[in-house]
């Protein structure tokens, strides 16, 4: 059933007296999870023949008790045979706990046959009984003859009788269910479940229940908290520890698989952990892996719903249509009413990336199940990645009329309320460019150039394949709406997301200043547009997330995750995965940092792939991917290497290129007199003398000089820090403290070597481009100069400021284009000076050579300031077409 195993125990608890202390020990040793010792006690005393001391109806609550520990561990033949073996005057009294033995077993008629019994003796736990009676009708018989049953439970907790915790968890499950029909009633559900616990605070059941209902609200921190607190009292209860690895999965905590396997620890037959854990391991594409488990489970529960439901997905995503099929019409046999079915296939879809499929397997549920709001909301979902945008709000808003207390439909809805503020832009019938009305005039010359240099680049990359067309490309100001974009909730970590040939992503305005590159992450979600379009969606994960990092690197060389020494010493320790278990990284992860660094080092696969068998090879393994073969076949058919051979020759390859920096982020000699934590420049010296080939040494050491101003020997041991790791370019980079010391001395032509180089490698150093433009406009480098602040517009495009400089330098180098581009931003900034933003952008028109233009601008300035003398002058010059402006002197602002 949907409850375990301890329904009843909260009644067995009673205790009458003293001669059922070691009962009520051995219930409460059960209760904390201390199984094997209740099991031995409560299993002796059942066994044994009624002593004096000992009442029947202790003896009752052993034997309930002893057939509850012996299911929660998954001994579930050993609770048959200890109920066969029962005293007959038991047997109304245990009939409960058995039937619902037998229905983890999948024998259903068997167990119908014990609630009955149980409803018909009146046993003392009928209420539960009747109640799995109609869990049994709803799932395999008439949904309105199981309706009418959970609705006399409304008439139970109305009535004058007191309720014991079991019957209150009775009366909860069923509005539960009522709350299918009106939504109204899971509030009501939920105050019954609190009343379940109060009754009774040892019953563990209730707590559990809570977590489950909100799981199912999508109320991820509140089913966490709820199941925490049940784990508190039994940290061994397999049924909470399922329901944590749950809520685990749908906060995104690491270490995942690990709670699963707690929970099959304690019951090896808990055949919901068999289904979830083949659910895990198909997000990682490891479908041989997911069906051991799920034969796990099918051999303990034949007829498992859920099992039979992640086996029919399995099959489905692998295109085995035949065997598909056969699952498929044996689920609906044993349940024709059950949209689980559908839901299972459609969000496992989703995790493949096949949106489009996932679709049409919801409108199947739903077709299944009328009522199934999970359905619609999968539907609709859906639909908005595939850019169905009026049908995807049509769907959600039925599952929200089914169930307003889904919390992802609730904020979807309340995103797209928003679409109304957002520009659309569908002048070039390749792209749909959606930018907020407050950013569009700002940020769309830019999206548009990147979006069409990556196109291009793109097409000429994987040999003139097209994507599907037209691209839409969402860009959100709040990182809160992105996120609710891309999974209903706030919060997702990502900065960007691809469905296919829909993009959405962070504007710069969503995150802090110099937090991310926004036109870098453009260029990964364009390279995840062709990696699906050419795999028809068939790529794995690790191999499309590496792909596309590595294009970016194709684009710009600090472009992508890059290496810092913190990844390197996890490589060190020994945690990074190898290659053929990186989808776990992305999906799965079991530290912190694990994403990230699944990130880079897919990357780095891909630069290793490209060294040694050419941009070819890649485009190859991406259609072999299409036509449905498996990674271990790719890699034998295109690459003639083996999975294990490319995870031997991917860390060889890793180890000679990062052989330096490796080597210096060793641990530091442990020799006498040096400091175990050092702090002073002495402290550091010595570490230094007994390790001068340390990186982190060289570079604390640095810091802590130059914090003292001795710049002459910090520089020193920065340059030998940046020697012995060139590439890292992050925060603390020897190559930004040696362009401040050059800076400090003026020594322009070496800050500016440092700069270039730090900014080569870090794509959103937004100070360190700003000082490089300065540098190089020193040097009279004008080019270099505007390609440097041309990189920190595209980390953080709202400094007038910026824009007015970069306008000045493109307009002295003679790109009429770029000072038009500049002078529109400053516009849309809303700079103080409106009328000379207005006047520059005119002259700035007049060298592109567009009159026309250049008239409605100076218009508009002299609109704002009719006595504007340059404006004036200008303005007859535009109408006599003597309109001339000399590059070197740019008048912004002037009047």
């Amino acid at each position: 059933m949907r409850r375990g195993f301890l329904l009843s125990l909260a009644v067995l608890c009673i205790s009458t007296g003293g001669a059922a202390q070691t009962v009520d020990e051995a219930i409460s040793e059960l209760r904390a999870g201390a199984y094997e010792s209740a099991i031995d006690v409560l299993g002796e005393i059942a066994e044994s023949q009624e002593g004096p001391d000992l009442s029947r109806a202790d003896r009752r609550r052993a034997y309930v008790a002893f057939l509850s520990a012996l299911a929660e561990v998954g001994r579930y033949e050993e609770a048959l045979e200890a109920a066969r073996q029962a005293p007959p005057a038991f047997s109304t009294e245990i009939a409960n706990t058995t039937g619902e033995i037998f229905y983890q077993l999948g024998r259903i008629d068997e167990a119908r046959e014990q609630f009955n019994r149980s409803v018909q003796g009146g046993a003392i736990d009928r209420n539960s009984a009747l109640l799995n009676l109609a869990i049994i009708e709803w799932t395999y018989g008439d949904r309105d003859t199981a309706f009418a049953s959970f609705d006399s439970f409304i008439d139970l907790y109305n009535g004058s009788t007191p309720l014991s915790s079991d019957d209150l968890m009775a009366v909860a499950t069923a509005v539960e269910y009522l709350g299918i029909r009106e939504h109204e009633l899971f509030q009501d559900a939920l105050r019954a479940y609190d009343e379940a616990v109060a009754a009774d605070p040892g019953n563990l059941e209730p707590g559990i229940a809570i977590g489950e209902l909100f799981l199912g609200k999508y109320n991820g921190s509140e089913a966490d908290a709820a199941l925490r607190e049940v784990l508190d009292r039994n940290p061994n209860h397999p049924r909470a520890l399922l329901g944590l690895a749950r809520a685990m999965e749908f906060n995104g905590s690491v270490g995942l698989m690990e709670q699963v396997d707690r929970a099959l620890e304690q019951n090896e037959n808990l055949v919901e952990a068999r289904a979830f854990k083949a659910r895990l391991l198909m997000k990682v594409e490891n479908h041989d892996e997911a069906r051991a488990e799920l034969q796990k489970a099918l051999d303990v529960n034949p007829t498992s719903l859920e099992a039979l439901s992640v086996l029919a997905a399995s099959h489905f995503l692998r295109g085995e249509t035949e065997e598909y099929e056969g699952v498929r019409d044996q689920v609906n046999r044993l349940s024709p009413n059950y949209a689980g079915l559908y839901n299972d296939i459609a969000d496992l879809s989703v995790e493949s990336r096949k949106y489009r499929e996932a679709t049409l397997v919801a409108e199947e549920a739903i077709a299944t199940d009328p009522l199934s709001w999970r359905a619609y909301g999968i539907l609709g979902t859906n639909q908005l990645r595939l850019g169905l945008i009026e049908e995807g709000r049509a769907s959600l808003q039925t599952a929200f009329e089914g169930d307003p207390y889904n919390v992802r439909t609730y904020n979807t809805l309340d995103l797209l309320d928003t679409f109304e503020n957002y520009e659309v832009n569908e002048d070039d019938p390749r792209f749909v460019f959606v930018v907020h009305e407050r950013e569009a005039a700002l940020l769309q010359p830019y999206i548009e150039q990147i979006t069409e240099e990556a196109y291009e680049a793109l097409v000429e990359r994987y040999g003139g394949y097209e994507p599907p067309l037209p691209i839409r490309i969402e860009v959100y100001p709040s990182s809160a709406d992105f996120s609710v974009r891309t999974i209903g909730l706030a919060g997702m970590g990502a900065l960007g997301v691809t469905f296919g040939s829909l993009i959405a992503m962070d504007s710069p305005a969503a995150r802090p200043l110099g937090d991310f590159n926004w036109a870098s992450v453009l260029w990964h979600e364009m390279a995840h547009v062709f990696h699906l379009g050419i795999t028809d969606h068939n790529v794995p994960r690790w191999f499309s997330e590496g792909l596309a990092v590595h294009e970016q690197r194709q684009a710009r060389e600090g472009w992508g995750h890059q290496a810092a020494p913190s990844f390197l010493m996890r490589y060190r320790e020994g945690m990074l995965l190898p290659v053929s278990e990186l989808n776990s990284g992305f999906v799965q992860p079991s530290y912190p940092e694990q994403v990230t660094d699944s990130y880079l080092q897919a990357s780095l696969v891909f630069a290793f792939i490209e060294s040694r068998w050419g941009l070819q090879a890649i485009r190859d393994m991406l259609n072999e991917y299409r036509d449905g073969r498996a990674t271990p076949d790719v890699l034998e058919g295109i690459l003639d290497v083996s999975m294990d051979d490319l995870d031997r020759n991917f860390d060889d390859y890793f180890k000679e290129r990062f052989a330096a920096p490796l080597a210096a982020l060793a641990p530091p000699a442990n020799s006498p007199g040096i400091p175990q934590n050092p702090r002073t420049i002495e402290d550091w010296t010595r570490v230094v003398q007994e390790n001068p080939g340390n990186f982190p040494a060289r570079l604390a050491l640095g810091i802590t000089l130059l914090q003292e101003e001795r710049l002459d020997e910090a520089e020193g041991h920065f340059q030998a820090a940046r020697d012995l790791f060139p590439e890292y370019a992050g925060g603390d980079s020897p190559h930004w403290f040696l362009a401040q010391i050059h800076r400090q001395r003026e020594e322009t032509d070496l800050a500016e070597a440092s700069l270039s180089r730090l900014t080569a490698l870090n794509e959103s150093h937004y100070e360190g481009f700003l000082q490089l433009a300065e540098l190089r406009t020193e040097l009279g480098d004008a080019d270099g100069a505007a390609e440097a602040m041309d990189g920190a517009v595209l980390i953080y495009p709202y400094e007038v400021d910026l824009h007015d400089r970069l306008a000045a330098a493109h307009q002295v180098r003679g790109d009429a284009t770029g000072t038009v581009r500049e002078r529109r931003a400053i516009l849309a900034l809303e700079p103080a000076d409106l009328a000379g933003a207005y006047y520059d952008l005119a002259r700035a028109y007049v060298t592109a050579d567009e009159p026309e233009q250049a008239r409605r601008s100076i218009l508009r300035a002299l609109d704002i300031a009719p006595n504007f003398g340059a404006g004036l002058d200008l303005l007859l010059d535009i109408r006599n077409g003597t309109s001339t402006v000399r590059p070197e002197q740019p008048q912004s602002g002037r009047r």
